[in-house]
């Protein structure tokens, strides 16, 4: 099975980012057993993390077949061979830069650029994204969301990313987001695993309701 297959089934399984901004590599197995036995498939430690590219590697060993691990906050294309060298799959970016999707394609991971208009999305689209990070979206709204979709290409899956809490999940589902990436309101540094693990659960619960 590819990355890309890989991506597609975690993706079905349970469409949750979890970003671990701030984790630590001594946090980071703790952390990522309580996200994991609380259904998600898809963990991203940001760079601008203490340590992040072991943290990746951490994660990805203990997490090998039960979920994808990547990188956060991915802003040039040497970083993305960086996470590819810790055992990343999944490279995310707050913005659509062309050169770090491409490099992203090239290296046979999954590209999760950011974008805020249509311009960025369709660049980002042309230059293989494979899914869109609308980011940030509580400064978007879901009525933005509702309007992209009106252009976008049908099988474009994405994602909310940026203040989306449980109670919300619902109101951006029907604007037509398929996924959610789940910041500080799941973990900030030195939350305990167990509290993680409550509030990852509570995240999943809102999107199967959501469905």
């Amino acid at each position: 099975m590819t990355i890309l297959e890989r991506f597609e089934a975690a993706f079905v399984a349970c469409p949750l980012v979890a970003i671990l901004r701030g984790l630590t590599p001594d946090e980071a197995p703790d952390v990522g057993e309580a996200l994991v036995g609380a259904g998600f498939t898809l963990v991203e430690v940001p760079l601008n993390s203490p340590d992040p590219l072991r943290s990746i590697a951490v994660l990805a060993e203990r997490l090998h077949g039960r979920a994808l691990v990547g990188a956060g906050t991915v802003l040039n294309p040497s970083q993305v061979g960086e996470v590819a060298a810790a055992g990343g799959t999944l490279v995310v970016s707050p913005n659509a830069d062309p050169a770090v999707i491409g490099a992203t394609v090239a290296a046979g991971l999954v590209s999760l650029p950011g974008y805020q208009t249509p311009t960025e999305a369709f660049a980002a689209l042309a230059a293989g994204a494979t899914a869109l990070k609308l980011f940030p979206a509580d400064v978007a709204t879901p009525l933005a969301l509702k309007a992209h979709r009106a252009v976008l290409p049908p099988d474009t899956r994405v994602l909310a990313v940026g203040g989306v809490v449980p109670e919300s999940i619902a109101g951006w589902r029907r604007a037509g987001a398929d996924g959610f990436g789940l910041g500080s309101y799941l973990y900030r540094p030195g939350k305990a695993a167990a509290d993680v693990a409550r509030d990852a659960a509570a995240y999943v619960a809102a999107f199967e309701r959501s469905i």
